[in-house]
């Protein structure tokens, strides 16, 4: 018989829990998991993502499964003894595989509620930005460094993704709460710049679409038996 087809995870494989995740941070996953890249987020929205992660990666192997049954079903294959033994083999790789997306779902779940909570509760009064401060901000967060010239004594801000921030914009950011630099370090070697708890949240609240009324959540995935529902 033809080898398996091999698993081609090109894509981001997509759950059950997204579109609360997305009703309860107002951000898209895929923003999501950019910020959480460039470390805009705090730490109970990047453990969020880290633990969706998780799940889109077991998502993909239930997919996978599901697809390799579905081609051994099709009637490509000669029935026989071999073919019963694929179909069971594969059956097993499926249960396995569904067995770790619940608990990956289960982690999400644990990261998500207490965001559900504070977002139903109240949302947090956060500095609102300007676009010019937004994108000084996010190129701050992918790395950048203050330097001072030796022989003019110019100060510049040298970033990651090339983006020209002026010395003055940094010192009013400075001013604002929303930058830090390390001065452990001497400037004309550069201080590395870092974002304060306050910029990230002004950076996550600045692209939050208004939610007044969470969804009805969906039920919890059950370990008992695979889902239904692939997307």
């Amino acid at each position: 018989m033809p080898a398996e087809p091999a698993p081609a995870p090109t894509r981001r494989a997509l759950s059950l829990l997204d579109h609360r995740i997305e009703a309860a941070t107002g951000h898209g996953i895929d923003t999501l998991w950019t910020y959480r890249d460039r470390g805009v987020l705090d730490e109970p929205h990047a453990q969020l993502v880290d633990r969706h992660r998780e799940l889109a990666q077991s998502q993909r192997g239930v997919t996978f499964y599901l697809r390799l049954l579905n081609r051994l079903s099709s009637g490509e294959f000669e029935v026989d003894d071999a073919l019963f033994a694929r179909i069971d083999r594969a059956l097993g790789q499926l249960e396995n595989a569904r067995d770790t997306r619940d608990a990956a779902a289960r982690k999400v779940l644990a990261a998500l509620e207490p965001i559900e909570t504070a977002t139903a509760v109240s949302a947090p009064a956060v500095m609102p930005l300007s676009t010019d401060d937004h994108a000084a901000l996010l190129a701050i967060a992918g790395g950048a460094k203050l330097y001072e010239h030796l022989l003019t004594g110019r100060m510049s801000v040298t970033t990651a993704s090339g983006t020209r921030i002026p010395h003055a914009k940094l010192r009013r950011l400075e001013d604002e709460g929303l930058v830090v630099r390390d001065t452990g370090h001497p400037v004309h070697a550069g201080q590395p710049l870092s974002l304060t708890d306050a910029a990230r949240a002004a950076l996550f609240a600045s692209r939050r679409r208004p939610t007044t009324r969470l969804p009805k959540a969906p039920a919890r995935p059950s370990a008992s038996k695979p889902s239904s529902a692939q997307r």
